[in-house]
């Protein structure tokens, strides 16, 4: 079945999920350490009628896991969400906080999963485990045209979560592949501060995909 089709999957975790233990006793632990954050799953972060959907590895542990709110708090967030800006996809001003004026327009950012891992490292049963929300979430987008996975994790996810064999899609930075009728998937390197300081991805490199979706879409 693909993972577009209406199962009646939940598109969402619930604040106290447990479903992956190892990951449920990792939050308890930093909620004890920094009682102040947001210390559990990290909701999707966009419009209910986006076209765009984008799809990260997992909450960072200073960064979604401290505040709430996907990619925002560390640098991955910054250099994606001024990509997203510049190609009309969000609207206001971030300023790495919940509270900012930060819109998203026809986008939604999601992650493969939700819950912040022990060394940024989600086991492979953790990231099937949460792939139910990630196919919940693919089916509540009514609109959905494009799907953009940040490294290689998220995109394999995606490939499963739409019942596709990963031979049939392979991963590759800037590549595109039709993934159902009128949904396209376009992989990118995760916008990390690795690989950016490595050279493994550069600015350019990562705008080059989000105007191939803007084309795409126009």
């Amino acid at each position: 079945m693909s993972g577009l089709e209406k199962t009646g999957a939940v598109s969402e975790p619930r604040p106290d999920c447990a479903l992956c233990p190892r990951l449920a006793e990792f939050l308890c632990e930093q909620r004890l350490k920094y009682p102040p954050w947001h210390n559990a799953p990290v909701q999707s972060f966009g419009t209910s009628d986006a076209r765009v959907l984008i799809v990260g590895l997992a909450p960072g542990l200073k960064g979604a896991n401290r505040t709430g709110r996907p990619f925002t708090g560390d640098f991955a967030g910054d250099l994606l969400y001024a990509t997203l800006l510049e190609y009309g996809f969000a609207g206001g001003v971030f300023e790495a906080r919940p509270d900012d004026t930060l819109t998203l327009i026809d986008c939604m950012i999601t992650n493969a999963v939700r819950c912040v891992p022990p060394q940024n490292k989600p086991t492979p049963d953790e990231i099937k485990t949460c792939r139910r929300f990630l196919n919940g979430r693919m089916q509540s987008l009514p609109n959905l045209a494009a799907i953009v996975a940040l490294g290689r994790i998220a995109h394999a996810s995606v490939v499963s979560a739409l019942g596709l064999k990963q031979k049939d899609a392979p991963f590759g930075h800037g590549a595109t592949h039709s993934v159902k009728p009128g949904v396209t998937l376009f992989d990118s390197y995760h916008c990390s501060r690795y690989n950016t300081n490595t050279g493994v991805l550069t600015a350019d490199m990562f705008r080059a995909v989000f105007a191939n979706v803007r084309a795409t879409l126009a």
